[in-house]
């Protein structure tokens, strides 16, 4: 036991050394650039105050779930929300799950069977390359939004494919070229799965839904911590998939389910969102100002997420420091998390920042690079 502990200090202090331990550090009070709230909703009063009317009506919402959903855990509240959304995102079913990490693991570690082969973006989240190890399937990478290379894997494979790809990346910013590789997977008959943690709510329902995409994917994710400023996830798929989920799947079948509360939250978020789209259109108009300030970045025109890549530790350290001594709240990413010599400034941008704000912060980026 001793031998493990030295061990597990030794890796600690090597990473201290480095200059990136990870650590838990209270809520920092500034201007947020580096929060996944791009419209609001996390603390929105308005939307507050509906959930607070929800409760008073029902307070039972409160209640804790008691156990599974294939035990105690299922309600009325859960299989209303499941229908609402599958009817919103035009999919015949969906599945409701605690979190996007926890659907990941549900859907890679039990679809792709011991002979079938996943493909997944190079970038793609980390959630899915963990939900690959669970899996017997055997996985491999593609080039990063590249469609021909993507093809020239899937020529040479045997066996059923599954493809995997985030259609706007958290860590690049930028979308995937998701029409392309929806007409590779019906070219080669494999199963397309899009993970849409970060344009949901940015781009309405998703890319998927905003290219009528819906028929060519066998299972699209979205996440509610980001843009709805909830919690919890869900998978969009046909009634088959969800029911070979509930039978199959370790992380739905194991897991305790949420409260109700959870559940009305993210419906009644829909709801919110379909009477204030200004939300979205005030969003897009602060990227635009962040992108008419000339900071080079490979991230999208359209992408709340903006990364400034800045190879130099010392230097994206020393700007961090910079933008935190003017109040500016930013996240530095670091090896191993992206690849060496791709460290960056990751911005995320919100429909609440001011024009000022945004001025102000790239005029310091500017002075670092």
């Amino acid at each position: 036991m001793l031998k493990n502990i030295n061990r597990f200090e030794e890796t600690l202090y090597k990473r201290k050394q480095e200059g990136i331990l990870r650590t838990l550090k209270p809520k920092a009070e500034g201007i947020d650039f580096y929060s996944n709230d791009y419209l609001g909703l996390a603390q929105s009063k308005d939307l507050q105050r509906i959930m607070l009317e929800k409760i008073h009506e029902s307070p039972q919402l409160l209640s804790g779930s008691t156990g599974s959903r294939l035990i105690s855990g299922n309600s009325r509240v859960a299989e209303s929300a499941e229908i609402f959304i599958a009817e919103k995102h035009r999919f015949r079913a969906a599945l409701l799950f605690a979190s996007g990490y926890t659907a990941n693991l549900a859907l890679f570690s039990t679809l792709p069977a011991r002979h079938d082969t996943i493909i997944v973006d190079e970038q793609i989240h980390r959630s899915v390359h963990d939900a690959c190890k669970m899996s017997n399937a055997r996985k491999l990478k593609f080039r990063h939004n590249d469609p021909g290379h993507l093809e020239r894997i899937l020529k040479k494979q045997e066996g059923h494919c599954y493809i995997a790809v985030e259609s706007l990346y958290s860590m690049e910013g930028d979308l995937a070229p998701l029409k392309e590789i929806a007409e590779l997977a019906k070219k080669y008959e494999a199963s397309l799965i899009v993970d849409e943690a970060h344009a949901f709510g940015v781009f309405g329902y998703g890319l998927v839904n905003k290219y009528g995409l819906e028929d060519q994917v066998t299972a699209n994710v979205i996440t509610y911590g980001k843009a709805l400023g909830a919690h919890g996830a869900v998978i969009l798929c046909h009634d088959s998939i969800k029911s070979y989920l509930v039978n199959f799947a370790s992380p739905f079948i194991y897991t305790t389910s949420a409260q109700d509360f959870q559940w009305m939250r993210i419906k009644e978020g829909y709801n919110f969102l379909e009477n204030h789209q200004d939300l979205l259109l005030q969003l897009q108009e602060n990227i635009k100002i962040f992108r008419n300030q000339r900071v080079e970045s490979p991230s999208s025109e359209t992408s709340p997420i903006q990364a400034i890549i800045i190879p130099d530790n010392e230097k994206l350290k020393s700007l961090q420091k910079a933008l935190s001594g003017e109040g500016f709240l930013t996240y530095a990413i670091y090896s191993p998390t992206v690849k060496e010599g791709t460290e960056r400034l990751r911005i995320c941008l919100h429909h609440f920042n001011t024009e000022p704000e945004i001025i102000r912060l790239t005029e310091i980026i500017r002075d670092f690079i």
